[in-house]
C-alpha cells in the first residue's frame, strides 16, 4: 500500500485501474515453459499474463486487502473465463500467499518500474 501513495506522490496523477477481476497463478509444468513472447516462464520472476498490453510494460497488481506486485507482461491468458490476469509463482505468492487466488485491480505503470515498487530491491 506504501509504494501506491509513493507512487501516486511522485506521479501527482490518480492512477486508474485497466482492470479488475480476479487474479490466478500459472506455472512452468502447467504452461509447458514458454510465453507468448517467446521467453521461458520463471516460477520465481515478477512476470504476469494478460490478453491485451504491450510485452515489457509492468502493471501493479494490487489486491483487495492492500498487498500489491509489480509485474512485467510477458503472456498472453489468462484463458480461464472470469480472470483478468494471471501470475507467476513468485508474484502470487507475494500477493496472496497460499491462496491461488485473489480480487485485484490493475494498474498500468508503462516501460519502467519505479524502485519503490521493484520486488527485486524488497528486503
Amino acid at each position: 500500500m506504501i509504494g501506491i501513495v509513493a507512487l501516486l506522490l511522485v506521479t501527482q496523477q490518480p492512477l486508474q485501474p485497466v482492470a479488475e477481476g480476479i487474479a490466478s497463478y500459472y506455472t512452468v509444468a502447467s504452461s509447458g515453459g514458454m510465453t507468448a513472447s517467446g521467453e521461458p516462464l520463471r516460477d520465481g520472476e515478477f512476470t504476469c499474463a494478460m490478453r491485451d498490453g504491450e510485452f515489457g510494460t509492468y502493471y501493479l497488481i494490487v489486491a483487495d486487502d492492500g498487498r500489491s506486485v509489480a509485474c512485467r507482461l510477458n503472456d498472453r491468458g489468462p484463458y480461464v473465463r472470469n480472470r483478468v490476469v494471471d501470475l507467476s509463482r513468485a508474484a502470487m505468492r507475494k500477493l496472496a500467499g497460499s491462496k491461488g487466488m485473489a480480487k485485484v485491480r490493475i494498474y498500468r505503470l508503462g516501460r519502467a518500474i519505479p524502485p519503490s515498487l521493484d520486488p527485486a530491491l524488497a528486503l
